[in-house]
């Protein structure tokens, strides 16, 4: 169970006075969901349900059920899409939560903490063996060496849990055990993990074919080693306006050529450029997709994106890319490592 369900609900069968106890603890994020024993939610309650309910009478200790609002607001885990999200934002409501198709409370989310909340699971390649940055990676996997005073993959979920993202699968292999233990299921920051393990290399796309039970129609293919500041609701909602099955984020790479460049045409020159900049969308290692397109996926079989993205290209998919114009680090050899370090400092999510 998630570590932020339990101070948000209270049981049906409590007091009201029980609640105010309660929700005191809560201070500015004061509000309750209440549940019957199977967390089945019933009803929201606030300081002013129960203020409200005083003044008609009812004794403070009568059952919580007397003075909750039967029909609160909540969100269903399967079945909601970013603009009911924006909307709720909008509209005010805070904190909300979620349920599964029973109403069954399985998260409850706070947009005082969280930017959005997208209906996507995302795998998280941190299989690779880290061979540039050694003698770091001897014993430490890639994923774990430390940026600042966390991991970079813990860097990476962090920012991504921010916009609500709650599903995670990783992918491991080289040292995986070492991620397993460091994470664990992820209830710790109230997301859930579970572990892909790669027997071989199966490249950056291979062992997404093992997900299961995934929760959305939406799947978002990440390295693990990546500094960014990516606004994944901005690049979801492209992604669903543009209806699109397929999008890279793709990065800015600038060209700079320092001689004047000649256009000619039957060697008779034309024009010139004096030194060009060229500016061309380079792979920035993200992906989103459509769930369906899982079965363009071969199992246990080496699949890179760019084998994914020229498949769906020849099949006539439309594979759209994003470009993020903000801070983004791939942090493979030792020159991007000690560049993390100190860009950490400075860095914002």
């Amino acid at each position: 169970m998630y570590t932020n369900i339990l101070p948000h609900t209270i049981s049906k069968d409590k007091t009201a006075r029980e609640a105010l106890v309660q929700l005191n603890e809560l201070g500015s994020n004061a509000i309750l969901f209440v549940i019957d024993e199977n967390y089945t939610l019933i009803g929201s309650l606030t300081d002013g349900d129960i203020r409200r309910g005083l003044i008609n009478e009812i004794d403070i200790q009568s059952n919580v059920t007397s003075f909750i609002q039967p029909n609160p607001k909540f969100i269903v885990k399967n079945d909601y899409s970013v603009l009911d999200i924006i909307e709720l934002r909008k509209n005010h409501f805070k904190i909300l939560p979620v349920v599964d198709d029973e109403k069954k409370i399985v998260n409850i989310i706070n947009f005082n903490h969280l930017k959005s909340y997208l209906p996507i699971d995302t795998v998280i390649m941190a299989g690779g063996r880290g061979e540039r940055l050694k003698p770091l990676t001897n014993e430490t996997p890639k994923p774990l060496l430390k940026i600042g005073n966390k991991p970079i993959l813990e860097h990476h979920i962090d920012n991504l849990a921010k916009y609500g993202i709650d599903d995670f699968w990783i992918s491991i292999n080289y040292l995986g055990e070492q991620i397993v233990d460091y994470f664990k299921q992820g209830q710790q920051k109230n997301i859930s993990i579970n572990y892909i393990t790669e027997d071989k290399p199966l490249g950056t796309m291979g062992s997404v074919s093992y997900l299961q039970d995934n929760h959305h129609q939406y799947i978002l293919i990440t390295n693990s080693d990546l500094l960014t500041n990516i606004d994944y609701e901005d690049f979801f909602i492209n992604f669903v306006e543009n209806n699109a099955d397929f999008s890279v984020i793709s990065i800015p790479y600038k060209v700079e050529i320092p001689y004047a460049i000649l256009e000619l045409n039957d060697n008779i020159l034309k024009d010139f450029k004096e030194k060009p900049t060229y500016i061309y969308q380079s792979n920035g290692g993200v992906y989103l997709m459509k769930k369906e397109l899982l079965d363009y996926i071969p199992t246990d079989k080496f699949f890179n994106a760019t084998d994914m993205m020229e498949l769906l290209i020849q099949e006539k998919k439309k594979v759209i890319n994003y470009s993020h114009n903000g801070y983004w680090l791939d942090i493979g050899k030792h020159e991007d490592f000690n560049q993390a370090q100190k860009d950490i400092l400075h860095l914002s999510f």
